[in-house]
């Protein structure tokens, strides 16, 4: 650190860590601010020159983009250039165009205005969305928006080709095109004001192979180009004009991580084996047809949840049978003979579909709304579609399907049924699946676990999801900024319900798997084998670590933990109780 800096005080800022590993280096700011949109009214005379002026700033977004795609392949890679597939979807969208020459037409005002308001609606029906990952994606739609507008004004924004020397980028926010200019070789680490593990800054850093830490608030405002900054991606942390004695700590730090992470990825390559001799199932949660490639790379065990929503999200429309079945059928013959349970379509309520308000009417709670098997009960075509497509897949491998928030045996009852009517009108056409597919339910609504002794005889496996359970059964919006620290995975109630849905699905002998955050967090995973859990499924990079401490401990410790934890009456103290059971066997030398 330069003398002049030496003086100005250490400041330490909380993030959320998003991408692992430690940088030092000077600041690089970057803050993209919104565009004034002018609006007045166009003359009837010019109103079909001004449709051609949109056209016209469509085809020239598209060909930037397609720019961008290949600078993108050239110095990241094809996969990160795939990033860029979704914009190009955002301006094929007839939906998006359509509407936007409607709203021109009915209300007079220029292009800009009327591009404005109605991207800022597909914008803002994407930010409401429950899951984190599709939650992002309106960070594609606002992106392209953003171009658009540029374009129809005659403006440029500022660029991340303007970094030319080693420096740490921190910015409010990082859209996917701005990270097209980025050297590759000049970025350091990556920090941003906004966004969360999913956005495609942290899918970037990821493929640079830097530091990366999210959602530190007003950071920006903080910072001045040119300050000195060491960014700590393993715990989310960033410091400001670190001291001499904090560099000398965290070069030792840094040091320590490196030889660890070669442990972890060692260790992956041998079985999922306790010491005393218990094998474990570890298989990935993937939203994607080419997250295959993760999974492989990873070495999980197949496949624990498809999360099949991605494929209506990513068009904003209802995929045909066939455009389903063709993405089932690539993830299934990829991975064969490992499994692959397809989660039904949880769609609706908080996961709406831009475009498609009569399917999808706003809700004053949509967590507790028209969404998911509700959705798909109430419009069987959609729904038969999709299982149609399932059960055609099923016949090129081991697939498994899975309802999500099913609330009762009646319901389940609801959806075999017509699970039935699929099974027999593809018989009726000599159309193969297998006949012996394997059916579960989600547990995830509170009235399901209390009767899963019930649900239990109707399903050939549970597979929890404890994002939701635990929202709620302790009546916690965990997208609350508010009350998100009330979200407690090690809560009294989260624990004893856990053994429960266990030891009903049990005494009917059919198999129990995590598919929930909890399952990837190697301080839980321990308590979730413990209390019985056959199967855990996570986010393929999470294999690793969890497969290290598996490899750690024995089963009958995990047992003894989880009955100490079910003595317990407070989540501090269970939550005490898992972290010592981890770090008393995993050791970061």
């Amino acid at each position: 650190m330069p003398m002049e800096d030496r003086g100005k005080t250490e400041t330490i800022v909380q993030g959320i860590s998003a991408s692992q590993g430690i940088a030092y280096g000077q600041t690089f700011l970057y803050i993209q601010s919104d565009l004034e949109v002018p609006s007045y009214q166009v003359e009837p005379a010019k109103r079909v020159e001004e449709i051609a002026r949109f056209d016209h700033a469509i085809l020239i977004t598209r060909q930037q983009i397609q720019k961008i795609m290949a600078e993108v392949d050239k110095n990241l890679g094809a996969d990160e250039a795939r990033i860029f597939d979704a914009h190009l979807l955002v301006l094929e969208d007839q939906a998006l165009i359509s509407e936007t020459i409607r709203e021109f037409e009915t209300t007079g005002y220029n292009v800009e205005t009327c591009f404005n308001r109605v991207s800022q609606r597909y914008i803002k029906a994407f930010s409401e969305i429950d899951d984190e990952y599709l939650r992002e994606r309106a960070g594609d739609i606002r992106d392209v928006a953003q171009r658009v507008l540029q374009n129809l004004l005659g403006q440029t924004g500022q660029s991340l080709s303007q970094l030319v020397e080693k420096r740490v980028i921190v910015a409010n926010d990082i859209s996917p095109s701005d990270t097209a200019g980025i050297d590759s070789s000049q970025a350091l680490a990556i920090v941003t004001d906004s966004g969360s593990k999913t956005s495609h800054a942290v899918i970037v850093a990821r493929s640079m192979q830097v530091p990366a830490v999210v959602g530190v608030r007003d950071l920006t405002s903080q910072v001045k180009p040119g300050d000195w900054a060491l960014v700590d991606g393993y715990e989310g942390i960033v410091i400001l004009n670190p001291s001499e004695h904090t560099l000398f700590r965290y070069g030792k730090i840094q040091r320590r991580k490196k030889g660890f992470e070669q442990r972890l990825l060692e260790a992956n390559r041998q079985p999922a084996v306790t010491l005393d001799g218990v094998a474990v199932t570890i298989r990935a949660n993937i939203e994607k047809v080419d997250e295959v490639a993760l999974v492989k790379e990873f070495l999980a065990e197949g496949v624990g949840l498809f999360r099949t929503e991605y494929l209506y999200l990513s068009a904003n429309r209802i995929p045909s049978e066939q455009e389903q079945y063709v993405a089932y059928k690539s993830v299934v013959t990829a991975l064969a003979p490992a499994p692959v349970v397809i989660r039904t379509l949880d769609l609706g309520g908080d996961k709406p579909m831009a475009g498609t308000a009569h399917l999808f009417p706003k809700e004053d709670n949509p967590f507790l709304g028209y969404r998911a098997i509700r959705f798909c009960l109430d419009h069987p075509d959609i729904f038969k579609d999709q299982l149609r497509a399932v059960l055609r897949a099923s016949a090129h491998g081991l697939v498994h399907l899975m309802y999500p928030m099913i609330s009762g045996r009646e319901e389940l009852a609801r959806a075999n049924a017509v699970l039935d009517e699929c099974k027999a009108e593809l018989t009726a056409k000599g159309i193969p699946f297998d006949k012996n597919l394997m059916v579960g339910s989600m547990i995830e609504i509170p009235s399901a676990a209390v009767t899963a002794d019930l649900l239990a005889q109707d399903c050939d496996f549970f597979s929890i999801g404890t994002n939701d359970l635990i929202q709620y059964l302790l009546a916690i919006d965990r997208v609350n900024d508010r009350i998100a620290h009330l979200y407690e995975p090690t809560h009294p109630a989260v624990v004893r319900t856990l053994k429960n849905v266990i030891d009903q699905a049990h005494k009917q002998k059919i198999k129990v798997s995590v598919c929930g955050e909890m399952a990837g967090d190697a301080v839980y995973a321990p308590l979730l084998l413990g209390l019985g859990v056959d199967e855990l499924s996570m986010t393929p990079p999470l294999v690793p670590a969890v497969k290290y401490l598996l490899r750690s401990m024995t089963m009958v410790d995990a047992k003894k933990l989880a009955q100490e934890a079910l003595e317990l009456n407070s989540a501090k103290d269970i939550y005490a109780l898992c972290l010592r059971f981890y770090s008393e066997r995993v050791k970061v030398e």
